[in-house]
């Protein structure tokens, strides 16, 4: 973790706001309604949005209340140039329940905490998962810092994260001597369809593990459990090798 700090993680290392995703406008020609923040959509080429640039696109959005136009400017971002995005969008979109569940979730978020708004978004929107809709909150509730409640900053959990606690989890479950520890492991954390209370025990276990490295040698920066979030999908940790400093799951 210290290498990647000092590495590909440096830019990183007073928050991710710099974190940039490249996506190409013109393949989102038909979704509405679309964040002015984010570029013409007469644009064929590849452009890149930052985490504040999303940010800001959501704060926008959440002042008219226009929620589904929030979740456009994080889909975006989390799709990338994924070709197959614009098309699921779309489709998510076009559910009349849509904007109604999103200002619901975050209202949650702010009024209660980001495990609650979840709970409101599990398998409330057909095609929206954990992994995209996890996005959504993160980003609201930065957008929303001032007002939200009062528990950890909502964090994207997707498949990539997902699977490096699984690594950890079987080390840890090994080291403690239990054989099914890998099937317990893939069990708890699959690659979808994390409970509402695996989502408030990755939250918990993030704000830790944050503390913990913030509190080391490494310069890691305090109150940013998102870097962390970043550095596991970047793959800046092996959890099946290397001395474990961060604890059970």
């Amino acid at each position: 973790m210290g290498r990647w700090l000092e590495g590909p993680g440096d830019p990183y290392a007073r928050g991710t706001g710099g974190h940039a995703v490249g996506y190409r406008p013109s393949r989102w020609s038909a979704i509405s309604p679309w964040p002015s923040r984010l570029a013409n959509r007469s644009r064929t080429d590849v452009v890149t949005v930052t985490r504040a640039k999303v940010v800001e696109a959501v704060r926008d959005a959440a002042a008219r209340e226009a929620w589904a136009e929030a979740l456009v400017a994080s889909y975006v971002w989390g799709q990338g140039t994924t070709s197959y995005g614009p098309h699921r969008l779309k489709e998510i979109l076009a559910q009349p329940s849509v904007p109604d569940t999103l200002a619901e979730a975050a209202r949650a978020v702010q009024a209660h905490d980001a495990v609650a708004a979840y709970r409101l978004l599990d398998g409330a929107i057909i095609s929206l998962g954990p992994a995209f809709f996890t996005k959504f909150l993160y980003f609201v509730d930065l957008a929303l810092a001032s007002q939200a409640g009062t528990g950890p900053l909502a964090l994207i959990l997707d498949r990539r994260v997902s699977r490096v606690l699984r690594a950890h989890a079987t080390r840890v479950g090994l080291d403690a001597g239990l054989q099914s520890a890998a099937d317990v492991a893939a069990w708890i954390w699959s690659d979808i369809g994390w409970t509402p209370h695996r989502y408030d025990v990755y939250l918990l276990w993030m704000t830790a593990a944050t503390e913990q490295l913030a509190s080391s040698r490494l310069g890691w920066p305090a109150c940013h459990a998102d870097v962390l979030e970043l550095a596991l999908f970047s793959g800046a940790w092996e959890p099946s090798s290397g001395e474990d400093t961060t604890g059970t799951m």
